[in-house]
């Protein structure tokens, strides 16, 4: 059989590391079409109660892996190496790593988003602002103070590792987001951008540089921190692997990569997120909205030194795909989200029982950190099936929470909801969500939005992907979700769920 001749065709490549899993992906320039991938999984370490890390090396060898195994494929299709003119970076957020900038090694394990370690921090900060400090903190940094970012867990692994006192002093300790060390790992420059930045509660949101005040209020050296670039210019070079000599030419903290990807390109455009947690953003536009109702504000991009910012509210649910993660790690009652589809689809409904997930507390909009995972309802008749329809439905009544203060804030409701993720391969969960939202559901065809995202950034950069073919998204093999159910519907649901959430309150301790 004679080899297949390729037309001589750009490639981007997309490296998207986030919580649960790593991914290479490789697309042809200006377009949503993936010509290879690899995906392998992330462990999560729990080393106790509320606390969550993840191995820095392991990181590194996990996406050696997965480039060596998207590059043989890519080769064996009959494309060239030189093809891929680039790569983009899209990352897990607000998870930080520190780390010995003499040898190069990380001083502590990453310390994930999830964490909530540090509430005992937050509550001593919090201490420290007056009503007027907080109102200029908020509008500083547009986020609360909250375990979810980063500073406080800088701030935790300075407290807690031994001798890094001294190291800080010696100016031999470097530090920040994921994106940050995987950039110094791999091209050697310690470098961020300004959707990864806008996490930690140290950058002005309107200058988008690190804010004096905020390093001075939370002690963190300026000289640990990355320089903060935009999110599509060229950070560096692959310095070694396969990828060698190839330029990382985008950088986006993973939900901001989702929205482009989801092309979310006007200001009101909405998109949501489904992998370990949920992730809801509203394209803002070029100038910051502060929520009213407990959102936050947040960079969404900014794709270019010279281009302008663009902002979004965000709303995130930290337990979405982790509580089917849960359900088959730690109960055994799945194995895989086939047999989620499977069990969830042999009974009518969740029969009375009702799951909040909280395992780390609730988020936006609610922001309470002491409620915990409650399943209460159960009777003799209940079994996997409606546990599992009860845990598919608490994923949506959140999602329905956080669309309610987005309309609010933004002063329309949300017709339209783009929807990419893991959990949409469940097509009984994308049927819920458009039932219980009570609007239409848009799924991609690409539904890897973030890695979307991040190449698309990347071949911006590079002058191989059309600003308008950024937030082109093709609808065409994808699926549109409509309501089926009535409201009254919804409303017994969401009755059922306000229980459940005071029933979850109060369980968890201050100081975990």
């Amino acid at each position: 059989m004679s080899q297949t001749i390729y037309k001589p065709v750009n490639f981007l490549g997309a490296l998207d590391v986030g919580t649960s899993s790593v991914r290479f992906m490789v697309f042809q320039s200006n377009t949503s079409n993936c010509v290879a991938s690899a995906q392998l999984e992330n462990p999560l370490l729990f080393p106790k109660p509320g606390w969550v890390e993840q191995e820095p090396m392991g990181f590194l060898s996990r996406i050696d892996l997965c480039i060596q195994k998207t590059i043989r494929d890519f080769l064996k299709k009959g494309y060239q190496l030189s093809q891929i003119k680039g790569v983009g970076l899209s990352t897990q957020r607000e998870t930080v790593v520190v780390w010995d900038n003499q040898t190069g090694l990380p001083l502590y394990n990453a310390v994930v988003w999830g964490d909530n370690r540090t509430q005992s921090l937050v509550d001593k900060y919090k201490k420290k602002l007056t009503v007027c400090d907080f109102n200029d903190f908020n509008f500083e940094c547009g986020l609360p103070i909250s375990t979810y970012f980063s500073a406080l867990k800088i701030r935790w692994i300075f407290d807690n590792v031994s001798g890094l006192e001294e190291k800080i002093k010696e100016g031999f300790v470097s530090c920040g987001t994921l994106d940050s060390w995987l950039l110094y790992k791999y091209s050697g420059n310690h470098v961020t951008d300004v959707s990864n930045a806008s996490r930690t509660m140290l950058m002005n949101l309107h200058t988008c540089r690190w804010s004096s005040r905020l390093l001075s209020f939370f002690g963190i050296p300026v000289a640990t921190l990355p320089e903060i670039r935009s999110s599509s210019e060229v950070y560096g070079y692959f310095q070694h692997g396969v990828l060698k000599g190839i330029p990382f030419a985008s950088c986006l903290g993973d939900q901001s990569a989702s929205l482009l990807g989801q092309g979310c390109r006007e200001a009101g455009q909405c998109g949501a997120t489904f992998g370990t947690g949920c992730f809801l953003l509203q394209n803002t536009g070029l100038s910051p909205n502060y929520s009213r109702t407990g959102l936050l504000t947040t960079v969404a991009y900014k794709l270019g030194k010279s281009q302008s910012v663009v902002y979004a509210l965000e709303g995130y649910i930290p337990t979405a795909g982790a509580a089917i993660r849960w359900l088959r790690d730690d109960l055994g009652i799945v194995n895989d989200l086939e047999e989620v589809e499977e069990l969830a689809t042999k009974v009518d409904d969740s029969g009375g029982v009702c799951f909040v997930p909280a395992f780390s507390g609730l988020h936006a909009p609610y922001w309470k950190a002491d409620t915990r995972g409650v399943i209460a309802g159960l009777t003799q008749h209940s079994h996997e099936g409606p546990i599992v329809r009860a845990c598919l439905e608490a994923i949506c009544l959140q999602t329905r929470d956080t669309i309610a203060a987005i309309s609010q804030d933004s002063e329309k409701p949300v017709a339209t909801l783009v929807v990419t993720g893991g959990l949409c391969a469940i097509s009984i969960f994308a049927q819920t969500l458009a039932d219980i939202l009570q609007c239409k559901g848009l799924l991609p065809s690409m539904r890897e939005s973030s890695a979307l995202g991040a190449a698309a950034a990347a071949g911006f950069c590079l002058g191989l992907w059309n600003f308008e073919d950024i937030h082109r998204v093709d609808y065409c093999e994808g699926n549109t979700f409509q309501p089926s159910k009535k409201c009254d519907y919804v409303e017994k649901l969401c009755a059922t769920w306000q229980k459940g959430i005071s029933c979850s309150s109060g369980w968890a301790s201050k100081n975990p």
